[in-house]
């Protein structure tokens, strides 16, 4: 199984086990319950599981259907099958139920051999306002986590509602130098692309989310390069494909800032910030390691000081440079 991008063997040495497993007892597991939507996956819940992961071993995640979504809150954005597909590409996630009840139980933890579940310190409620982990709260077989301020998927729908054509339009505001700097250093500052909040991306949190893996001899480091703006079933797609372009992946992601995303894909983008968007990119299991603010030419010295072996790109159209070139051209040549 992969584990927080790279191969299975990497926990196991870490643990000291040998490789295929550990002697330990099974029943010595810690085997945790997290279940939700997970409707429009951002780094809110990724933030959740890896920190039901922290409190235990093996981390079960059940995902509702459509119907039972539909039942006690609405329709959700994507299908279930998308749904799925983006909590299992969640490098903390070691296991999903398809199909989980939306009321938790104890017989549905005891079904997964799961010893208590766990969720974020808001109340979930049924169709008849009755609080969904009731039962498992009484049987003190439940536990919280912290809930990630400021992120939901209503606050994201909310935002693309409120996009309008002159969101970006000041293309050469002076702020733009000190919010590239001001990364990670609290509350009060806001992307003059985004309006969004710079709160939450303190480098405690990148490390937290970070897998901090060097490539090791014999990897294949392979660079991708995007905005990867309100990360979603293509990505998580695409991502699946350059991670199997060879035996032992190391892939590199390069995120653009928000001016530069802004200037190639228009006046309505990007929706999340780049803070926003390097979380949302390092919860992915099929990632190594983010470039932040990765400069839009893929150049010789990128390529060099990466030793970079792989560039992939998909295929949709490929932005000019702001001179007309071609930003994969040196990535191109033989």
């Amino acid at each position: 199984m992969i584990k927080n991008g790279h191969h299975a063997a990497d926990r196991e040495a870490e643990r000291g086990e040998p490789p295929g497993g550990s002697d330990l007892d099974q029943r010595s597991v810690v085997r945790v319950w997290c279940d939700g939507c997970y409707d429009m996956v951002h780094y809110g819940h990724s933030n959740q599981l890896r920190q039901a992961k922290a409190m235990g071993d093996h981390l079960v995640v059940g995902v509702h259907t459509d119907a039972e979504i539909s039942r006690h809150k609405g329709p959700p954005v994507f299908t279930q099958a998308e749904r799925y597909k983006m909590v299992r590409a969640i490098k903390w996630v070691d296991e999903i139920v398809e199909g989980a009840p939306y009321v938790t139980t104890l017989q549905t933890l005891d079904q997964f051999n799961c010893d208590f579940c766990v969720h974020g310190d808001d109340i979930t409620l049924t169709v008849d306002g009755e609080d969904t982990y009731a039962e498992v709260k009484r049987e003190q077989r439940y536990r919280e986590c912290k809930r990630t301020q400021g992120v939901s998927t209503t606050d994201l729908v909310g935002r693309m509602l409120l996009m309008t054509k002159t969101h970006h339009s000041n293309m050469d505001n002076p702020d733009y130098l000190q919010h590239t700097d001001n990364f990670g250093k609290g509350p009060k500052g806001h992307s003059p692309w985004t309006g969004v909040s710079q709160f939450l991306q303190t480098s405690q949190k990148i490390i937290q989310f970070a897998s901090g893996k060097e490539p090791q001899a014999g990897d294949t480091i392979i660079y991708v390069a995007g905005a990867f703006d309100l990360f979603h079933i293509g990505h998580v797609d695409f991502l699946e494909k350059v991670y199997n372009q060879a035996e032992k992946p190391y892939v590199i992601v390069g995120l653009h800032f928000d001016q530069e995303v802004n200037r190639y894909k228009g006046k309505n983008y990007p929706i999340m910030n780049v803070h926003e968007r390097t979380l949302s990119v390092l919860a992915c299991r099929y990632v190594s390691e983010v470039v932040i603010g990765a400069p839009y030419a893929v150049g010789r010295d990128l390529l060099d000081h990466f030793k970079v072996d792989l560039v992939c790109h998909g295929k949709t159209e490929v932005f000019p440079d702001k001179d007309a070139s071609d930003p994969y051209a040196v990535s191109s040549s033989p």
